[in-house]
């Protein structure tokens, strides 16, 4: 395993399952010591005991990312761990797909909240804590429909799109302090959020479309975000990375 992360603290929110998930057993695997964040303690639990039980360190931070207040106890918990805060992913978002007709208030709000604001908000926070001379990694989760959209989703696609505008305004601002910002992009990919928007002919189409031909999953963006928070991307910050097998910028 690589030890490039060794000694770093990293905070990865929406780590309970899915791709924030894998992101932190990656990064510990790689000697990070992960904060896991989640609203669901249990989630935070099973992380935690699936990292420490591989030999590596983690920490849970049972917080709700839908409030400034309990993304900055995240950040807060995180730093108190070595009194150092190295890389932040933004990752925790909650998603539901409507037609333009259908797209109800109380859905847009906890879209903007979890997937919108609680980036803005985990941005300000890690900022503040992150050392000057050491410098810091902020990878923020937005998805391929930032580039290209689909169907009913109109609400999603337009705060991913938005993330995007914040990782590039946020890598010019915190530049001079060292601290680069990126995204990834990820395409569809099987995790226990997307399931109810997913079934067999919709999955076969998407891989007929796609010029690597097949989905991805949670361990192809997991390591994309890795990498962007990796010194190995020491010199790229402000920038977008599809891992989406080619189906984002090809027509096939």
């Amino acid at each position: 395993m690589q030890q490039d992360m060794a000694g770093r603290v990293a905070l990865i929110t929406g780590a309970g399952n899915g791709i924030g998930r894998e992101a932190a057993v990656q990064m510990a695997a790689r000697g990070a010591i992960v904060g896991v964040n989640d609203l669901k303690e249990e989630f935070v639990d099973a992380t935690v005991e699936a990292i420490r039980s591989a030999g590596g360190t983690a920490f849970g931070v049972v917080q709700n990312m839908a409030h400034r207040e309990g993304v900055q106890a995240a950040v807060r918990q995180a730093y108190e761990q070595r009194e150092r805060l190295d890389i932040l992913v933004n990752n925790a978002a909650w998603v539901r797909y409507q037609a333009v007709p259908d797209i109800a208030p109380e859905t847009v709000d906890r879209m903007i909240d979890i997937g919108f604001k609680a980036i803005i908000w985990g941005i300000q926070a890690a900022s503040e804590v992150m050392d000057s001379e050491r410098g810091g990694a902020i990878v923020n989760v937005a998805s391929t429909a930032a580039l290209r959209s689909t169907l009913n989703s109109v609400v999603y696609s337009g705060i991913k799109a938005g993330v995007l505008g914040i990782t590039r305004a946020a890598a010019a601002e915190l530049g001079a302090r060292r601290i680069r910002v990126n995204a990834v992009c990820p395409s569809a990919v099987p995790t226990e959020g997307t399931q109810r928007n997913r079934n067999a002919e919709r999955d076969a189409l998407r891989v007929s479309r796609t010029p690597l031909g097949r989905l991805g999953n949670v361990a192809d963006i997991a390591r994309g975000i890795c990498f962007l928070a990796s010194d190995e991307a020491g010199f790229i910050t402000a920038q977008s990375l599809a891992v989406d097998g080619g189906v984002t910028f090809t027509n096939i």
